[in-house]
């Protein structure tokens, strides 16, 4: 079982990441529609070049950060109880693990960025971020922790995005020059983040369906129609979230292609001549 702060803070990360993601692949294109790369990440422009790296920063220290609420402060440091892994607190090493994945994924592409020690392709770097996502997804499939019910809903929908998040990246480093997969990797991750907090609101805050409870660390329906019920309602808040992010989405392409939209964007929007 998690906690509210345990989704929230996740969360963050992957909807921050998300959204930059997505604002940087359209404005990449509208800029130059030709010359469009895929990216595994987006250098943050101007301030002469000091915040170029930040998005990997927030990845490699935010990622740790996470990492160290999961391992040592969520365990009250008794990390080994009889010579083993304390049994109460395994899904707090798996987040933990999973959290340590990203980190790496940080620090290899800065290391590929700022040093001379380790160039990597932007194909191989995609590969790495899909490597990430990987762990991430056995860990929600195969987790220590049972769900079940209605908290095993929410997770199988969590699980699903996160596969979405492997496949698009892995399309990255495939079809290097495709802006729809640089966009789609970028909008499924951001609907990661955000379905981390619809998680959290829901099952650990004030958005639990009627006729289910949280007790102890189980949550529990009054009956199966209950139960079904709150399915439903996550479904819908899932189409709420699509419906709404892919809306931001065209209306922050539309603001980018008017600001630094290219001329052959321009010209593709003409009225053609009877």
């Amino acid at each position: 079982m998690g906690s509210f702060p345990g989704h929230v803070l996740p969360g963050t990360l992957f909807l921050v990441i998300g959204v930059w993601h997505i604002w940087s692949a359209l404005v990449r294109y509208s800029s130059n529609p030709k010359s469009f790369r895929v990216r595994v990440w987006s250098p943050v422009p101007g301030f002469d070049g000091k915040l170029k790296y930040l998005e990997l920063y927030v990845i490699a220290i935010g990622g740790f950060i996470d990492f160290c609420i999961e391992l040592f402060y969520s365990t009250h440091l008794r990390l080994v109880v009889h010579g083993v892994l304390n049994p109460v607190h395994m899904n707090n090493f798996e987040h933990a693990g999973m959290l340590l994945m990203f980190v790496i994924f940080g620090l290899i592409v800065l290391l590929s960025e700022k040093t001379s020690f380790l160039p990597l392709p932007e194909g191989a770097l995609c590969l790495i971020a899909a490597t990430a996502f990987s762990a991430e997804y056995f860990l929600f499939f195969f987790h220590s922790t049972t769900h079940k019910g209605l908290e095993g809903y929410y997770h199988l929908i969590l699980v699903l995005l996160i596969g979405l998040c492997i496949l698009t990246t892995i399309a990255g480093a495939l079809m290097p020059t495709s802006f729809p997969i640089d966009l789609a990797s970028g909008i499924s991750v951001a609907l990661q983040g955000l379905w981390f907090y619809q998680t959290a609101f829901t099952l650990y805050g004030p958005m639990m369906p009627d006729g289910c409870q949280l007790k102890g660390n189980d949550v529990m329906c009054r009956s199966e129609d209950s139960e079904v019920r709150g399915e439903l309602l996550a479904n819908l808040q899932l189409f709420s979230m699509i419906f709404f992010v892919l809306a931001a989405t065209t209306g922050a392409y539309g603001f980018a292609a008017s600001e630094t939209g290219h001329k052959d964007i321009r010209n593709s929007h003409l009225p053609l001549d009877g």
